[in-house]
């Protein structure tokens, strides 16, 4: 059971990372686009592009340290909770895990004979684990969340902001919309992969909302400037 428990925590932060990179892809391409639009030198360009990956990745940071700052302080309490219940009541958790093993398919005597051996080694981990999913040993970590989602979203955010770096003045927006499109496939592929669904259609929601968002900042910038592209 902890082993799939840790699985699963693991594929969470995987999902997680994925997000953080398809938000860098996304929010950096869009900047860098919406500049370019107006006519801006490529320093100009390229210094909003920075601005826009660092405020990004420290907003990701900070959203996700607060986030998971607020789930471990419920996990705490939780823990808080079940202890004082498992020194006062402890044979209504052994209970509460015979009734959660049955729900999920054993028949009463094996859900008894499992709820005694989880019991005998540590009650209130095996009842929390078991009754909420919450590994009591392994809290989460939020400034391991924090810094995971602000790697993840400045490794997104390389793609397109190299791309407008490098890319001759004449075709910057084309390199960029190409670099931003190759890297928004491959995260979409790895979204299905983890998800198990398909990858056509993972990959095409990304594209699809990562081009019209460029669209967008593109036509934004188009308002307010000269096209350079």
């Amino acid at each position: 059971m902890e082993e799939k428990t840790s699985i699963a925590a693991k594929l969470n932060w995987l999902r997680a990372g994925v997000l953080g990179a398809n938000d860098g892809i996304i929010s950096t391409a869009g900047v860098v686009m919406g500049v370019a639009a107006t006519g801006a030198a490529l320093g100009e360009i390229a210094t909003a592009g920075m601005a826009a990956v660092t405020a990004g990745a420290v907003s990701m940071a900070l959203g996700e340290y607060v986030s998971v700052s607020a789930q471990r302080d419920t996990e705490r309490a939780m823990i808080s909770q079940h202890a004082e219940e498992v020194r006062d009541t402890p044979d209504d958790l052994e209970a509460d895990i015979v009734s959660t093993l049955e729900k999920r398919g054993l028949n009463p005597e094996t859900a008894r004979v499992a709820a005694q051996e989880l019991a005998a080694g540590d009650l209130l981990h095996a009842h929390l684990m078991v009754h909420h999913n919450v590994d009591s040993k392994e809290l989460t970590n939020p400034w391991a969340a924090a810094l995971s989602s602000a790697v993840a979203f400045l490794l997104g955010s390389i793609f397109p902001l190299v791309a407008v770096v490098v890319a001759p003045a004449g075709s910057r927006g084309l390199v960029t919309l190409i670099a931003t499109v190759v890297a928004l496939c491959v995260t979409g592929g790895i979204s299905a992969m983890l998800s198990e669904g398909s990858t056509a259609r993972s990959v095409t929601r990304l594209v699809v909302g990562g081009a019209l968002a460029m669209a967008i900042t593109y036509g934004l910038g188009y308002l307010f400037g000269e096209v350079a592209l």
